[in-house]
């Protein structure tokens, strides 16, 4: 079956969710589409662009405390709100940015961890703006979002759209130079690639879909908590990315409705189920270190004929 037609049947499965599925798992679906969408965003730099990018969760509270704000406090329209909300996420990441790509990979990620920390603690006691620790809650949206199937209708729309220019930007000539820099970023410096500009570009990328995100949380959620930009679920995304398969464009998703689903049916009848996760995550790093789609991935590779297989290894990463 060819990836076209899986690709529509999956579409056709979205789009009919709402009529066959009970109220709670549409909404679980939808959830699992936002959450799905933050971790591709996050392995734009992380799987493609090989940037430690251990605080990617503040992008995401950044769009959606700014379509918040902007709806409660400033009195913008909704559609103006989520416009902005990732414009700023964007903003944020080339701000955090340029200060992160001229350190080596492990020091990029310890400087974005404290930035986006210091995101944190403002929103945390910023009360009068972010609601401090409360949140904001009960977000005014037109009525058409008010509802389960319209938020979910602008999701998926929203996320499919969304995946679409990832997927694009992975296979043009910026995401194939961004793999090689992610080999070799002396080799590629050497001949001529300005590396800091791609990592910088692939993080403002990686930040404006985080945003987007965000604002389609608010659009289910209407609600937005500190715990959005708390490095605990940076953690998380990371998480959904090694679990899923970082080098694989689909792992990402596969990895967030695995969190998901645990966090979601595990934790009714457990507080600790980050154990179970734990757990998981330790038996993938030693059987299955490429991920789950990773794996399958290299599985098919080997059994599909040799004139289907891919010519290079960009392309099986991609």
């Amino acid at each position: 079956m060819s990836g076209r037609v899986l690709l529509g049947l999956a579409l056709a499965a979205l789009a009919a969710a709402p009529a066959v599925l009970p109220p709670f798992f549409v909404y679980l679906l939808a959830l699992v589409l936002v959450t799905g969408l933050l971790a591709t965003s996050l392995n734009l730099v992380l799987g493609y662009g090989g940037l430690y990018q251990f605080h990617h969760g503040v992008f995401y509270g950044i769009g959606a405390y700014t379509a918040a704000v902007g709806i409660t406090r400033l009195g913008w329209p909704a559609w103006l709100a989520f416009l902005v909300g990732p414009l700023a996420a964007g903003l944020a990441g080339l701000v955090i940015g340029f200060f992160c790509v001229r350190l080596s990979r492990l020091y990029f990620g310890m400087l974005q961890l404290s930035l986006g920390s210091f995101v944190w603690i403002v929103a945390l006691r910023w009360y009068p703006v972010t609601g401090g620790d409360n949140g904001i809650h009960g977000i005014p949206l037109p009525p058409v979002l008010q509802t389960l199937p319209g938020a979910y209708a602008l999701v998926v729309g929203a996320v499919v759209a969304s995946l679409a220019a990832l997927r694009a930007v992975v296979r043009s000539p910026f995401g194939l130079t961004l793999q090689a820099i992610r080999d070799n970023p002396q080799r590629s410096e050497v001949m001529g690639v300005d590396v800091r500009a791609h990592q910088l570009a692939a993080i403002v990328l990686a930040a404006f879909f985080a945003g987007v995100a965000g604002v389609l949380y608010v659009a289910l959620e209407r609600s937005v908590f500190p715990s959005m930009l708390f490095w605990v679920l940076s953690l998380e995304i990371l998480v959904m990315c090694l679990l899923g398969g970082w080098f694989t464009f689909s792992g990402p998703l596969v990895g967030a409705a695995v969190v998901v689903g645990l966090r979601t049916l595990a934790g009714r009848y457990t507080e600790y189920w980050t154990l179970m996760l734990g757990v998981l995550l330790i038996l993938l790093i030693f059987f299955l270190p490429e991920g789950i789609m990773g794996h399958l991935q290299q599985r098919w590779n080997v059994y599909r004929p040799p004139s289907a297989r891919p010519a290079t290894a960009g392309d099986v990463r991609g």
